[in-house]
């Protein structure tokens, strides 16, 4: 076995030797060239030694273990030549160093300094004291296969060609390495095997760095490193740390535990790693290592390349729900886990667009509100954290009491464009502690005004789309009055006929089938054409007997609508007709959508708001089937989309139309399987007011 591995180690060192010829004498790499030197010398050195102890019956020794910790240190220093990432701008370190770079050489120096002055020799590997020494040559293998992995991720893919073959053997090197010390540090000994082989498997690296460096004149690039790089190997590195350790103490475990010592190492080993996992995948963590990163590795927070694409893309994926996608784009820049958007609507308010993982927020705010006014001519982001504890940054602005009690209210972000307040979002507290300063405010507001193109657009593209259906509405106008014809010149030549023929019986028959299908038919084109609006003037109307009309004509229907009048002898202006036709549909469709066995309640009262002037409230409440929040939100309002067989979609869409003609409101609550509310609010007109205006 001595033989064997004098052998093996006398190989690799012979391949180190020749393979720093050439690079001594005019490699084409000069920029690597005396790292690559020193790590090839360092390593021929360290292999020599060990096939010299080999063949004296001696395994290892401290000035082994301290050329080892040379060699890795100088493959280690050549991997960072290769990225390019000696030193930071700004930084205070000896040669202006990175902080990273500074941080291993110096456990470099502390783990050499302590194996010259321990004199540990190979045979206390087989004592519980030595373990930190294993675990110490396994952490510089686990450095090694990260700065590797590095190396090649940061390369183009013309560099990747030049390097592969260097990164494949240097990576190989460290990988055997880490393997055979987790080896010793599970089993408690050294497999001698392993440790012969070790010089021919480094032999077997030389060709590969021979042929890289045969492939390229210059490996060195300006190097820049990526967020998602350093995010990714950190959280590699920290793991290889923490299994190394958890592993560390399951062997002490089992070396104390006595006859359960098995049986707890494999308990612990599995909580460990469990555990492991579940960070892993923790949003938290994720997020914490996130700013971790860019607060001590970089000078500005954010990849901007990066961080544009990604809010780009999601604002831009097809299909509904442009809303919540906003919000999730505009959270993922703070680690935010949710929020709620509040858009500005055509009755002059802010009221709830879309909401991503946060609790539902029915309130609205006037577009007048000082709050609304603050944000449109500051254009801020309002930490409210931050307002609560100091007021007096925030001088003028007035946050309503309901978003100070909205459920872990964290940022409001204003969306503006045009200079005009579109909307805004509220984000929740982020998973870590992240402290606002100018740059994350400004990409916020850059982001919110990116986001408010993207729903004025979407705003845009709906209105258009109901204008072509209106304008194909209006088309098929002219398909109905060419049937219409047809079925008065059908009726024209039967009442012609009837005179001569009215005895006739079968004359008769076929007058009764066609006045049928006519009467059918005509039926089908009124409810069509009823759609058609007079454009009679506004007059003062006694609603009372609107309200009244519209539930006699509906008291043929089950269930029976009731009607109860708490203010009577109030009047709106308003056209009849049309206000009638509003009230008949929403009470036609509430008991449409009641069972026979539910109530149908119509209340008219009159509403009072503080600073508001009064107003007419027609509510209509229903104990049908109901709906939910999304289809109120996405389909309720939306013309010709029905959930009637032979509906044409345009009823409610019409009646708020109209209602927000008049000046009022058409407001619903409803939850699935208890019911629906919808409450008619008109302006209440008042004869003195309005004389003294004329």
């Amino acid at each position: 076995m001595t033989n064997i591995a004098a052998y093996s180690y006398a190989l690799a060192a012979a391949g180190y030797l020749l393979l720093v010829l050439p690079v001594l004498s005019g490699w084409s790499g000069r920029n690597q060239r005396g790292t690559l030197s020193a790590a090839c010398l360092l390593t021929a050195l360290w292999a020599a030694w060990l096939a010299w102890d080999a063949s004296h019956a001696r395994f290892w020794s401290a000035f082994t273990g301290s050329l080892e910790i040379l060699r890795d240190g100088a493959w280690s220093l050549f991997l960072v030549a290769l990225l390019g990432h000696w030193r930071s701008e700004g930084s205070r370190l000896p040669f202006g160093l990175r902080p990273s770079l500074f941080a291993a050489g110096c456990a470099y120096l502390v783990l050499l300094g302590a194996m010259l002055a321990g004199h540990f020799r190979f045979e206390l590997l087989n004592a519980l004291g030595a373990l930190p020494v294993v675990t110490a040559f396994a952490c510089l293998a686990v450095y090694g296969m990260l700065l590797v992995e590095q190396v090649y991720r940061n390369k183009t893919i013309e560099e990747r060609w030049a390097i592969k073959f260097a990164c494949l053997g240097i990576g190989g090197m460290f990988a055997y390495d880490f393997y055979l010390y987790t080896n010793m540090m599970l089993f408690r000994e050294l497999n001698p095997e392993l440790w012969n082989a070790r010089g021919v498997i480094n032999a077997l690296t030389v060709p590969l760095v021979a042929a890289s460096m045969a492939r390229s004149k210059s490996w060195s690039t300006p190097f820049v490193v990526s967020r998602r790089v350093m995010f990714h190997s950190a959280a590699l590195f920290g793991s290889a740390i923490y299994l190394l350790a958890m592993g560390s103490a399951g062997y002490y475990l089992r070396f104390f535990g006595g006859r359960w010592g098995t049986v707890m190492q494999a308990a612990f080993l599995f909580g460990a790693v469990s555990l492991l996992l579940v960070i892993l995948f923790s949003g938290t963590f994720r997020s914490w290592l996130k700013v971790s990163i860019n607060k001590h590795f970089f000078r500005y927070n954010y990849d901007y390349r990066e961080e544009w694409m990604r809010f780009t893309r999601t604002l831009s994926e097809r299909g509904p729900n442009l809303g919540d996608r906003a919000i999730q784009a505009m959270a993922a820049l703070v680690e935010s886990p949710g929020g709620t958007l509040w858009l500005r609507s055509d009755a002059g308010r802010y009221e709830t667009r879309a909401r991503w993982h946060a609790s539902e927020a029915d309130t609205v705010e006037p577009a007048n509100s000082p709050f609304c006014r603050f944000l449109e001519s500051t254009q801020w982001v309002v930490d409210l954290d931050e307002f609560v504890a100091r007021p007096d940054k925030y001088e003028g602005l007035a946050v309503p009491d309901w978003l100070l009690e909205y459920p872990r209210r964290w940022l409001v972000v204003p969306l503006i464009l045009h200079e005009k307040l579109f909307g805004f979002v509220v984000l929740q507290r982020a998973r870590s502690p992240l402290k606002l300063n100018w740059e994350i405010t400004d990409l916020l507001e850059i982001a919110g005004s990116q986001a408010a193109g993207h729903l004025a657009q979407e705003d845009a593209a709906n209105a258009l789309m109901v204008a072509r259906q209106f304008e194909s509405f209006n088309r098929m106008s002219t398909f109905v009055v060419h049937d219409l014809k047809n079925l008065v010149a059908q009726l024209s030549l039967m009442n012609a006929n009837a005179e001569k023929h009215k005895d006739n019986p079968e004359f008769q028959r076929d007058m009764l089938e066609t006045l049928n299908h006519s009467v059918q038919k005509m039926k089908l084109l009124l409810q069509k054409l009823s759609r058609t609006e007079n454009a009679e003037k506004p007059l003062p109307l006694a609603v009372e007997q609107v309200v009244r009309q519209a539930v006699a004509l509906k008291s043929a229907f089950e269930p029976r609508p009731q009607l109860v009048v708490e203010v009577p002898g109030m009047k709106v202006m308003a056209d009849r007709e049309r206000l009638e036709r509003v009230v008949g549909h929403l009470i036609q469709s509430a008991i449409e959508a009641t069972p026979r066995d539910g109530h149908v309640m119509i209340r008219l009262g009159r509403r009072e708001a503080d600073g508001q002037p009064d107003a007419v409230e027609i509510e209509i409440v229903d104990t049908g089937e109901g709906m939910s929040e999304e289809f109120i939100r996405e389909r309720l309002f939306k013309p010709f989309d029905s959930t009637k067989s032979a509906g044409m979609g345009i009823g409610v869409f019409e009646s708020r139309e109209y209602i927000t003609e008049l000046g009022g409101a058409l407001e619903v609550t409803s939850r699935p399987a208890l019911g629906t509310t919808f409450k008619v609010v008109l302006p209440l007109y008042h004869e003195a007011a309005a004389a003294t205006i004329s």
